[in-house]
């Protein structure tokens, strides 16, 4: 299989961080939802929320190479077969789950960064606190990242069955090609 993407598929590259970004961004869903329930004396109370800001800085590194990659090897085309509003319908839902992810992000390192205090990840260094002192900072961003985690998990289902819907129903090379063969 080849690194970069073609006319016909996408490269290993592409397939990877797509599939990878989707698997830590399910977990880190599933993290947050069980972290937010931890009592004061759980062994996890401080492990979980250090956990789950490290995976997400380090998802927003991959999320910035994920879009230089676009650049250098920009995706296929869409398929012939595909009407204008599917067309107009995936260029939206793709740039929707961009921002979302981003955003989702940036508030999560707003509600850490509040209190002036850097992210530290995985103990190996530190991202600064850029960003802190706002009125109410970790409320509000908190508050923010949750319905934007909601949305992007629900979101990313609707592209999941969109993605079967195609394969399934229309039998097009939509999946096929995230898959890494042939359309």
């Amino acid at each position: 299989m080849q690194l970069r993407n073609s006319s016909s598929r996408y490269g290993l590259v592409s397939i990877v961080i797509h599939w990878g970004v989707a698997l830590v961004v399910f977990g880190l869903f599933g993290l947050g939802l069980w972290m937010v329930g931890l009592d004061y004396y759980s062994a996890w109370r401080q492990d979980a929320p250090d956990l789950h800001k490290s995976i997400g800085l380090v998802l927003l590194g991959v999320m910035l190479l994920r879009v230089l990659w676009r650049f250098i090897s920009p995706p296929p085309p869409a398929l012939p077969s595909y009407s204008k509003l599917t067309r107009v319908g995936a260029t939206f839902g793709h740039a929707l789950l961009y921002v979302g992810l981003f955003a989702v992000m940036v508030a999560g390192y707003l509600i850490s960064t509040a209190d002036g205090v850097g992210i530290p990840v995985f103990g190996l260094f530190d991202v600064p606190a850029l960003v802190s002192n706002l009125p109410d900072q970790a409320d509000i961003a908190g508050e923010v990242h949750l319905y934007l985690a909601w949305g992007l998990v629900i979101f990313a289902g609707l592209h999941g069955l969109a993605a079967l819907k195609h394969h399934f129903i229309d039998r097009d090379a939509t999946l096929k090609r995230m898959l890494g063969r042939k359309a």
